[in-house]
């Protein structure tokens, strides 16, 4: 199944870049790449998404297991649809949810490492997973909007028909 490969590569890419920052950066050293807008820097997040939920070690390891369990099952459901954008959106956010879990697991953070500065604005600093899960689930809203309108022009066809 080529979705669970790209589980796969989302993961090995993740870990690998943190491998990469954990043992080359110090705590909170930065390189800009693009002046102060693009910056990496070495983080460690005991929480959530924003820094939320702190110290909750055990809270994420059992809500990441049960996700990750739905996301694989989900996967294997509609694996014969067809639905290539909705099977890579979801390899997508399996890749990334299984690359934080595995940091969580393992050490009880996660690395973070891109950080975007927007003036006086900093963004919250993520890395290679929190991406995937991002971008997994932005193309499973786009793939929810073209079910609607492909539903709607199925709909009017039929309608269409129905008249004739």
């Amino acid at each position: 199944m080529i979705f669970f490969l790209i589980a796969l590569i989302a993961f090995l890419i993740d870990q690998a870049t943190k491998y990469w920052i954990a043992t080359s950066l110090t705590i909170n050293e930065q390189i800009p790449v693009i002046g102060n807008f693009f910056v990496i820097t070495s983080h460690r997040n005991r929480g959530a998404a924003f820094g939320i939920l702190q110290d909750q070690r055990w809270f994420f390891i059992v809500v990441t297991t049960v996700v990750l369990i739905g996301l694989v099952w989900y996967m294997l459901k509609i694996r014969k649809s067809g639905n290539r954008l909705l099977q890579t959106a979801l390899a997508l956010v399996l890749g990334g949810a299984f690359g934080n879990f595995f940091d969580r697991a393992l050490t009880g953070e996660v690395v973070d490492f891109l950080l975007f500065n927007f003036g006086s604005y900093s963004f919250p600093i993520f890395n290679v997973a929190d991406s995937c899960i991002v971008v997994g689930v932005a193309l499973i809203i786009l793939d929810s909007i073209l079910e609607i309108r492909r539903e709607k022009q199925q709909a009017a066809e039929i309608k269409q028909e129905e008249q004739v």
